[in-house]
C-alpha cells in the first residue's frame, strides 16, 4: 500500500478524534441534549469512524501498531451505527451499551498497543496506556450505568467520548509512522554456505 493511504487513514483518525472530543464536550456542557439528536449524531459518528478504521487497517504504516485491530472494530462500529440510525430516538439504553462496549474494547486493545509501543521505543507509550485504562473504565461504567436521569447519562457519555477522542488522537499521533519508502511485506534474506 502507498503512503497516501496511511496519510488518509491518519488524517481521518485525527478528524474523527477531534469530533469525538468536541461532541463529548458538548454533551458535558449541555446535559439536556435531545435524545433523538444524540442518537443520530452517535450513529453517524460510529459509521464514519468505522469506515476510517477500515481504511486504517488496509493501510500499512511503518510500525503497524495503531491500526492492527481496526478490521473487526471498524465492522462493529459500522454495524452499531447503522442500528442506532434505524431508530435514534428510542434506543438510549442501546446507545449507552453499544458505546460502552466499543469504548471498553478499544481501551483494552489500546493497552496492548501501548505495551507494543514501548517495545518499539515510542517515548509516549505511557500516555497511551493511561488514556487507554481511563477509557476502558469509562466504557465499563457507561455499559453498566446506574439508573440515573438522562442528564447524568449524557454527561457520563460526554466524558467517555472525550477520553475516547483523546486516546485515539494520542495513539494515531504517536504510533503511526509514515515512511516515504513504505516497506513491503517481503523480507529478502541471503544465505551463505560458507560455514
Amino acid at each position: 500500500m502507498k503512503s497516501h493511504q496511511i496519510k488518509t487513514a491518519k488524517t481521518g483518525y485525527i478528524v474523527i478524534s477531534i469530533i469525538l472530543c468536541i461532541f463529548g464536550i458538548v454533551l458535558i456542557a449541555v446535559p439536556k441534549f435531545s435524545i433523538k439528536a444524540l442518537g443520530i449524531i452517535s450513529g453517524v459518528i460510529l459509521v464514519l469512524f468505522g469506515l476510517v478504521k477500515l481504511v486504517g487497517y488496509f493501510s500499512k504504516d511503518l510500525y503497524r501498531l495503531a491500526f492492527q485491530y481496526d478490521l473487526a472494530l471498524g465492522g462493529l462500529l459500522i454495524l452499531l451505527g447503522a442500528i442506532i440510525l434505524m431508530n435514534p430516538s428510542s434506543l438510549m439504553n442501546f446507545i449507552c451499551i453499544a458505546l460502552g462496549i466499543y469504548i471498553l474494547s478499544d481501551g483494552l486493545f489500546k493497552v496492548q498497543i501501548a505495551i507494543d509501543s514501548k517495545r518499539f521505543g515510542i517515548k509516549k507509550w505511557w500516555a497511551i496506556l493511561i488514556c487507554a485504562i481511563i477509557s476502558a473504565i469509562l466504557g465499563f461504567v457507561l455499559m453498566f450505568r446506574p439508573n440515573e436521569g438522562s442528564s447524568v447519562i449524557t454527561v457520563l457519555m460526554g466524558v467517555a467520548l472525550l477520553f475516547e477522542g483523546i486516546l485515539n488522537l494520542l495513539t494515531v499521533i504517536t504510533a503511526v509512522k509514515i515512511s516515504k519508502n513504505t516497506p513491503s511485506d517481503v523480507v529478502e534474506i541471503e544465505f551463505s554456505d560458507d560455514l
